[in-house]
């Protein structure tokens, strides 16, 4: 049994007592049987992605899913290419600064 199977059981089986379901009500409301359902909680199997949003869909919840940009490219610019950018960028500043400030004198005759 792998991990995930168990966190996908674990899950529906909170989902299903949430929503005040047996597991053969709920098994009928989402058109499967009641063993296949009950294999599902227990972790011996996992559903497919459209099983497992109708059965959620069943117990009146929606999954939301959230997709972000990747990791290894933002905007089109590789990241390898903008740490680049960056480091070019950091080499324009001095690492300290100098003990005294040199500033143009105005005016001076």
């Amino acid at each position: 049994m792998r991990l995930a199977d168990r966190q996908t059981g674990t899950l529906l089986r909170t989902s299903r007592r949430w929503a005040g379901l047996t597991l053969r009500a709920a098994a009928a409301k989402a058109g499967t049987s009641h063993s296949t359902l009950a294999t599902y909680e227990a972790g011996r199997k996992s559903p497919t992605l459209p099983t497992l949003l109708r059965i959620f869909g069943a117990y009146g919840l929606a999954a939301d899913i959230e997709l972000s940009p990747c990791i290894r490219e933002r905007d089109g610019v590789p990241r390898a290419k903008e740490l680049e950018e960056v480091l070019a960028l950091a080499e324009a500043f001095p690492a300290r600064s100098a003990g005294k400030l040199a500033f143009p004198k105005f005016g001076a005759r």
